[in-house]
């Protein structure tokens, strides 16, 4: 990927998303709604069909496919907006593509879909334009 209007980046952010991550992240975060951590809670009062990921869990998950080509350090803004619910099993994969590229600054719009093509957060961002992207390690899969 390069740094011109229309390049695209794609990238799995989480496959099959487990229980314990969203717990870990409400641990985390602080945010122990039960909507997020307990199960009947979820589906007998609130009536859905399972426990579902903190936004901003999506959220923070969303922006990693910003810096994994800025670097934290270059990104300057960021913000977006959650559109559907994320739960347990949902595999995420974020789109990132180059909206334009201003006075060094590159602005990218992202789009996180689950396994099943639903939208679950859009986003924007800026970042500094760097020569080239910044080149990350592949993330080690989880043992089972």
């Amino acid at each position: 990927m390069g740094w011109n209007v229309g390049d695209t980046h794609e990238i799995t952010l989480v496959d099959d998303l487990k229980r314990t991550q969203i717990v870990q992240y409400a641990g985390a975060s602080g945010d122990y709604n039960p909507l997020h951590t307990d199960e009947i809670f979820a589906t007998k009062v609130a009536g859905y069909p399972t426990v579902f990921a903190h936004g901003m869990l999506t959220m923070g998950m969303t922006g990693r496919a910003i810096t994994d080509l800025v670097g934290v350090e270059s990104l300057t803004k960021f913000g977006g907006r959650f559109t559907s619910q994320v739960f347990p099993g949902d595999t995420l994969t974020a789109k990132v593509t180059v909206e334009s590229v201003d006075d060094g600054l590159v602005n990218f719009k992202v789009s996180t879909v689950n396994q099943d093509g639903e939208l679950v957060v859009t986003a924007r961002g800026v970042g500094v334009r760097t020569e080239r992207p910044v080149e990350q390690p592949a993330p080690k899969k989880e043992e089972a």
